[in-house]
């Protein structure tokens, strides 16, 4: 089952065969997106999970957790109909491999659970290699994303191979953040002098949705292959006419870095042409029969008929339904009028947050990424990007904007300057000492600055990016801040501590006393990066013990940590047990209990 080479100039290196599975380690640096995810996906795994398929899920589905390390596999025979399953893959290296072994099979209605950090390959192979064959996948989720970043590692949602003869439909599929194809089939269109020929089938692809593939939404490579109805937004290509002449219709693509609708490959004698009818985009690459009928309509998958939104609704056969909302002029988009875009940079992390007159929800306009760790909180968001965009839509206008790092923003399609929306340091923090000398530490994601005329001569005040180190005896110390405040220490004492002039619990974000153990993940020796995830059934905070970094980009939550180190350490202090704890990659781990004795 080889793939198509790929095109020299556009993917990073020829493709791999389609039942290759590379080796899963740490082969590239992972970024802040993929790690937080994976480690997300991982805590969410109980320890020691064991595989478990066929149980009852609401009745309505059946649902199969797949254990870390292992894949599940069925492969349907010649008339089957299988669906209504939620796979859980939620665990460390859990897979799943889906094939269709029979001429005439059905897979409908199945949900994948959870962040793809297992082997290159394809999980999922749909073909029949009779012509009169004829294999339907229908109402699919995959939209939780892969660890893998750029192309050509990454799984194709659907892959066709190049002994497909027959006709294969794939309807109502919803894939996201993955490097390879949404649906890769081109390979039946392969010429005669490819390694592996193509049979000539044909690949349809109808009412589905597709986000963030950095080689192509949906491609097919030959005459009688047509993509209809669909919307694809970001990666390099929204559709891809690999070989022949395959036909786009009434879909929406934009975003896309090469061009929304590309036709040819560059590297066969026997080029594609893409023609399209009804097809709304910006920017048409390569061989193109057709003009754009505008720009795109539709950019989220709740605009498609029938794509689901979640694994549940996939598993137990539900779907979006756009046209309730679409038929109405007075949608939620609609009255949301503005659309903010973050474009981030590969230079650095830029931090934002912007509060807003109205509401606000989050977009993929302009090929932006829905990130759950951006948080929204009334009208006010906060955020970060890298080498990718954040959109948010929103209702009124924007009243206070900061902006930490490289990245830039603009508003309906026009540069901002921060500086013209509120203070760039909107909250403000007071510390105000109770008689006795206490020291303390404050966190925020974002930048924080001391505020006076004169620091302090007796107490020493240290601030630094986004920490602040101080002690106290009497008065008030003042900081101005962006973000949010993410942790509060004290190593000695007490004090009372307002957040625009509302005081707050410090023991919601961080600890009074010095937690006596220590754990330390040492990525300096290590062959490539290491992502990690542990849960304490007491409290932790994150520490520069042994000269370590403190990253704000690693996540401490209600004793739960997430994080990645590269060839630095990573130290926390913390007091209870270890109640779990996950390492992808070979960095050193040391726990050191009672480490303030030694």
């Amino acid at each position: 089952m080889a793939r198509d080479t790929s095109v020299p100039d556009d993917d990073a290196s020829s493709e791999t065969n389609g039942d290759d599975r590379r080796n899963g380690g740490n082969e590239s640096l992972l970024g802040r997106r993929s790690y937080l995810t994976m480690a997300g996906a991982t805590t969410a795994a109980t320890l020691g999970a064991a595989t478990a398929t066929g149980q009852s899920a609401s009745g309505d589905y059946d649902v199969i957790e797949v254990s870390a390390g292992e894949r599940f596999t069925k492969r349907l025979e010649e008339g089957e109909t299988w669906g209504n399953k939620l796979i859980d893959i939620t665990a460390s290296g859990a897979e799943y491999l889906i094939h269709t072994q029979g001429n005439s099979c059905t897979i409908r209605n199945v949900g994948i659970r959870g962040v793809w950090d297992g082997h290159d390959g394809s999980p999922l192979v749909a073909y029949a290699t009779d012509p009169n064959g004829e294999v339907l996948v229908e109402n699919v989720y995959l939209g939780d994303g892969s660890t893998a970043e750029n192309y050509p590692a990454g799984n194709p949602g659907v892959f066709v191979p190049p002994s497909h003869a027959g006709t294969v439909t794939v309807r109502n599929l919803n894939y996201q953040d993955n490097p390879s194809n949404a649906v890769y089939g081109s390979s039946p269109g392969n010429p005669q002098e490819h390694p592996s020929p193509g049979a000539g089938g044909t690949v349809i692809i109808e009412d589905s949705y597709s986000s963030n593939h950095s080689s192509s939404g949906f491609r097919v490579g030959t005459d009688d292959s047509r993509v209809e109805n669909c919307v694809a937004v970001g990666g390099n290509r929204g559709g891809w006419a690999y070989f022949n002449n395959p036909t786009y219709r009434n879909c929406d693509f934009s975003g896309a870095n090469i061009g929304d609708i590309y036709g040819g490959n560059g590297a066969w004698s026997l080029d594609g042409v893409a023609t399209i009818e009804e097809v709304y985009g910006s920017n048409p690459g390569g061989n193109v029969d057709g003009s754009f009928a505008g720009s795109a309509r539709r950019t989220r998958p709740e605009e498609v008929d029938g794509v689901p939104t979640t694994p549940e609704e996939a598993a137990s056969g539900g779907s979006s339904d756009s046209s309730s909302s679409g038929s109405n002029e007075d949608t939620a988009e609609s009255q949301l009028s503005n659309l903010l875009l973050v474009n981030g940079s590969s230079s650095d992390v830029t931090r934002y947050e912007f509060t807003v007159g109205g509401d606000v929800e989050r977009s993929t306009a302009e090929g932006a990424s829905i990130d759950d760790e951006d948080r929204i909180d009334g009208s006010t968001v906060n955020g970060t990007v890298a080498d990718w965009k954040d959109a948010f839509r929103f209702s009124g206008d924007l009243a206070e904007l900061t902006v930490d790092g490289p990245g830039t923003v603009l508003v309906n399609g026009e540069e901002v300057d921060p500086a013209d929306y509120g203070e760039q340091l909107p909250h403000v923090l007071e510390v105000s000492g109770e008689g006795t000398t206490m020291s303390y530490e404050i966190t925020v994601d974002g930048s924080i600055e001391l505020v006076a005329d004169d620091e302090p001569a007796a107490e020493a005040t240290t601030v630094s990016g986004s920490t602040a180190q101080s002690s106290i005896t009497d008065g008030t110390q003042t900081y101005r801040f962006s973000g949010a405040l993410t942790d509060v220490t004290f190593t000695d004492g007490t004090a009372m501590i307002t957040v625009d002039g509302e005081r707050i619990d410090p023991r919601e974000y961080g600890a009074y006393e010095m937690f006596p153990h220590a754990l330390v993940i040492d990525g300096t020796d290590a062959d490539g990066p290491t992502t990690y995830a542990f849960e304490i059934d007491g409290a932790v905070v994150q520490s520069d013990y042994q000269n370590a970094s403190i990253d704000e980009e690693d996540v401490v939550e209600n004793g739960t940590v997430r994080g990645g180190v590269g060839n630095w350490l990573d130290a926390y202090w913390f007091d209870g047990d270890i109640a779990d704890f996950r390492l992808r990659g070979d960095a050193a781990v040391d726990l050191q209990y009672n480490a303030r004795d030694r």
